[in-house]
């Protein structure tokens, strides 16, 4: 039901105009009368009203909701029920949502984004201290108020719409969904975590890590997908804060962050990093908000094949040559014209990026969102038109000096224009030769360095090793069972490789073993029983093996395999069993009677256990029906055997039922003056005998008028007996005497 303007909700919220509308509600701006305050009043819609265990949950959450009290949580403040109305009156924040904000930015900065995720994280701790879970974190319930503030909505609330998560009506959500929610699993706090992390992947990239055809779709590759890490999209993105994503949005909770508080120390380290690092820092250098964390980056390192490594050659190359050429272009030019020669090297003949966007386009996209300021030096030039001529020629200047030196470098290297040796020779060179003198003569000139060894080094070694030899470093993080945590797993380029200086090595660094090391955590030193509870709270999988032993008591471990486990393997415990033991077979005792079964028990060493009666149509009465061990089992002298014995076929009784339906007018027992005058009276059924009666009371204790008709009226009045007989009597209470009394004539009844 739609709310019109002007209307008024409890006397006190007068509807001003509706501001939004979501899956399951309408929001209204409203003024609260009383409190002379504006508020947004969140009605339920009206498919969600005629579900009374969704409404009910939908309070529920609501009220847990109102309890919460931070400045970066919207403030609950009712709930109400109205008729079939049932809404939520809620804080009021003039801005927008981050969802919208993003969409008109494209990509946020990176001090923004950081300092968005702290506001939502700071709110996040404050509901996971009141064990109140969000479950529904995104960009469209966080709303960027005029003065900056972040706030997140509906705390609380998603629970009761955790069910339509996945449906067509919540198709925003499926976007940030953790896996645990995605295969309806447990969600707790780190599911929110999770959700964090999607919305700042959003925010820093400027699009979702996962899409797809569908809802399901999407779902799948939450639980499924490896995530495209965000520098990926977006080049000036911080290590420390990659890093943190990653950790969020790891598949498997117990490997992201255990609350929000600690997403918070880290995000901040970052921000303080941030603010301290120079702007001509090299991008590969360690940016660590992160510290000694289990981090896996899930997805394949991508080798750079012969092709594209000599086109990156061939653009390096090419990159001087190419302002030489613009640079002269100049000269011959009027200076405006030269003053809008690009100063970018050419990509490669071919070169697109991996998400379809040619360079030009880029370029176009970042222009858009390049504020539209001009610096210092900028202004000075429009200013004084002289001291820019001045400059444009001296540029003209020293690009004839570069080329006049270049002509003479050239001049110099022998060999480069010699016949039958250069590339201009006309020879039949190859290619690999060709690769192979530019390759000498970049080592020749220090632009290029043997690759070192890295393997087996810690992280900060690598990196100090690196340094020296003007590498950057980039690094992910594997599991390896066989090289210790910290260590350099694997490199590309590989040890010996020929890379220029200035380029970037990619390295993979062990998060040691994902297996659970069964030695280190003391599995030999429990007993069986505690041993599997152990590992099967870690999913691993276990089968008990008894051994006898003369020395290890019966339920001690005697050993296991493997020594190393991860989920899902089975772990085979080898358990004693004690010293060898004579042992004796169980006797068959199904079929036997009572005695005689005795007689074997004892004839075999044993004791009889438990002993129980059950009807039986096949076995007669006083036989063995079954045996609670099977016969033939090998089990220590003295053991009890239980068995049920038969009490032959089931005694079924017929039920009889009378019905009757009369009226007894009390006016002839009490009279003239019935009308102001009262009797107690009972209802009861009479069976048996005189000397023996039996009675059921069918109508407790009444008080009634004397003047009233009292209605005898029963539909099913079960014999007690199973006579065919009985009568049904009306008594006074007060006296104890039978004031009226009915025949009744019970029938069988199937």
């Amino acid at each position: 039901m739609m709310l019109r303007p002007g209307t008024f909700l409890q006397d006190r919220y007068e509807i001003q105009e509706q501001i939004g509308s979501g899956g399951m509600s309408v929001v209204y701006r409203a003024k609260c009368h009383k409190l002379n305050r504006l508020v947004a009043i969140k009605v339920l819609k009206e498919e969600f009203c005629n579900d009374m265990n969704f409404v009910s949950k939908f309070k529920m959450e609501a009220q847990a909701a109102a309890g919460l009290s931070h400045p970066n949580i919207v403030s609950v403040y009712d709930v109400i029920d109205e008729g079939k109305l049932h809404y939520i009156v809620m804080e009021l924040i003039e801005g927008i949502t981050l969802k919208s904000y993003i969409a008109k930015k494209g990509q946020l900065e990176i001090k923004e984004s950081i300092g968005i995720a702290i506001q939502v994280a700071q709110g996040m701790a404050a509901a996971h201290e009141q064990h109140i879970i969000h479950r529904d974190i995104k960009p469209q319930n966080m709303i960027i108020s005029r003065d900056g503030k972040v706030k997140v909505a509906d705390f609380g609330i998603a629970r009761a719409v955790s069910a339509q998560t996945l449906n067509s009506a919540a198709m925003g959500s499926v976007h940030y969904i953790s896996p645990e929610q995605a295969r309806g699993g447990f969600s707790d706090e780190r599911s929110d975590i999770y959700s964090l992390g999607i919305t700042m992947y959003e925010m820093v990239t400027g699009r979702l890590p996962y899409e797809g055809e569908n809802t399901v779709a999407i779902a799948l590759a939450h639980l499924e997908d490896a995530m495209v890490p965000p520098s990926v999209y977006n080049p000036q993105i911080p290590q420390g804060l990659e890093r943190i994503i990653l950790k969020c949005t790891e598949k498997k909770p117990e490997r992201r962050y255990a609350s929000a508080n600690e997403v918070i120390a880290d995000l901040r380290r970052v921000l303080v990093q941030s603010d301290n690092s120079h702007s001509g820092e090299r991008e590969g250098r360690r940016v660590s908000a992160v510290h000694g964390t289990d981090l896996t980056v899930e997805g394949n390192t991508v080798e750079i094949r012969g092709e594209d490594l000599n086109r990156i050659k061939e653009w390096n190359r090419s990159k001087l040559e190419l302002e030489l050429t613009r640079n002269l272009s100049a000269d011959l030019k009027d200076e405006a014209a030269a003053r809008r020669i690009s100063s970018e090297p050419r990509k490669p003949e071919g070169y697109r990026r991996k998400d379809g966007y040619s360079q030009n386009e880029d370029e176009l996209v970042r222009e858009q969102r390049r504020p539209r300021k001009k610096d210092r030096h900028q202004e000075e030039d429009e200013l004084n038109p002289g001291i820019e001529r001045l400059l444009t020629g001296a540029g003209i200047l020293v690009a004839i000096i570069i080329v006049a030196v270049l002509l003479v470098v050239f001049t110099k290297l022998g060999g480069v224009f010699q016949s039958g040796t250069g590339i201009f020779s006309g020879g039949n060179r190859t290619e690999a030769s060709v690769e192979a003198g530019t390759q000498e003569n970049d080592a020749a000139s220090g632009t290029q360095i043997p690759m070192p060894d890295l393997r087996g080094m810690d992280e900060d070694a690598a990196e100090a090793t690196l340094e020296q030899n003007f590498i950057n470093m980039k690094r992910t993080y594997e599991n390896f069972d066989d090289v210790d945590k910290g260590k350099i797993a694997r490199q590309t380029p590989l040890p010996g490789e020929m890379v220029l200086k200035g380029g970037t090595v990619q390295v993979v660094v062990s998060s040691g073993s994902s297996k659970l090391n069964l030695t280190d955590l003391g599995i030999g030193k429990l007993d069986s029983t505690t041993a599997e509870k152990f590992l099967l709270s870690k999913n691993i999988k276990v089968k008990i093996v008894e051994e006898e032993n003369e020395t290890i008591p019966a339920g001690d471990i005697l050993r296991y395999e493997p020594e190393l486990a991860e989920e899902g393997e089975t772990v085979t415990l080898y358990v004693s069993s004690g010293p060898h033991v004579n042992m004796v077979p169980v006797p068959y005792l199904v079929g036997k009677q009572e005695t005689e079964v005795i007689a074997l028990i004892a004839e075999a060493g044993l004791q009889p256990g438990d002993t129980s009666q059950e009807s039986s149509d096949t076995v007669p009465k006083g036989a063995v029906i079954s045996q609670d061990v099977e016969a033939g089992t090998q089990v220590e002298p003295g053991s009890k055997v239980g068995y049920v014995v038969s009490s032959g076929p089931e005694i079924r009784k017929q039920r009889y039922v009378a019905s009757i339906s009369e009226v007894y007018d009390l006016s002839n027992l009490i009279g003239p003056g019935a009308g102001s005058s009262s009797v107690t009276v009972m209802i009861r059924l009479r069976q048996g005998t005189d000397e023996d009666p039996l009675y059921k009371i069918l109508t407790q204790s009444m008080s009634v008028k004397g003047d009233v008709l009292l209605p005898i009226n029963y539909t099913s009045i079960e014999s007690m007996d199973g006579t065919d007989q009985g009568q049904l009597e009306i008594v006074d209470v007060n006296s104890g005497q039978v004031i009226k009394t009915y025949k009744l004539t019970f029938f069988p009844m199937d």
